[in-house]
C-alpha cells in the first residue's frame, strides 16, 4: 500500500497536462478581456452617433399653394464624422520605412471611405 501511495505521489505526469490547460485558459480569459472592453468601446461610439443623429432630427414641412414665412420649415440633417481610430491608417507600429509612418487622418493624407465631406 505504501508503495502504491508513493508511486502516486512521485507521478507528475498529469501535472504537465494540467498546467498547459490553466495557461490556455488564461490566455484566453485575458483576450476575451481586452476583445469585450474594444466591443464596448465601438459599441458606444456607434451609439454615439445614433444619439446625435437622432438629436438632429426637425420635422420639417411645406405647405404647398401658400406663400410667407409660414408656408415652409427648413430641414434637419446630420453628418457622421470620424471617430477616434475609424480610419484605414490610424493605428500604426513603430517603423523605419521612408514614406510608411504616420499615415493617418489629418495628416497630409485625405480619405474619403463614402462619407460627403
Amino acid at each position: 500500500m505504501t508503495s502504491i501511495l508513493l508511486a502516486l505521489h512521485q507521478d507528475e505526469a498529469g501535472f504537465i497536462v494540467s498546467s498547459e490547460l490553466v495557461l490556455i485558459a488564461t490566455i484566453t480569459v485575458i483576450g476575451l478581456v481586452v476583445g469585450m472592453a474594444e466591443v464596448a468601446n465601438g459599441v458606444n461610439e456607434e451609439l454615439e452617433d445614433v444619439g446625435s443623429a437622432v438629436g438632429q432630427v426637425n420635422q420639417s414641412f411645406v405647405v404647398s399653394g401658400s406663400h410667407g414665412h409660414k408656408a415652409a420649415t427648413g430641414s434637419s440633417s446630420f453628418k457622421d464624422v470620424y471617430d477616434y481610430c475609424d480610419g484605414q491608417f490610424d493605428i500604426n507600429g513603430n517603423t523605419t520605412i521612408p514614406g510608411e509612418g504616420n499615415k493617418h487622418y489629418g495628416n497630409n493624407y485625405s480619405y474619403n471611405y463614402g462619407y460627403n465631406n
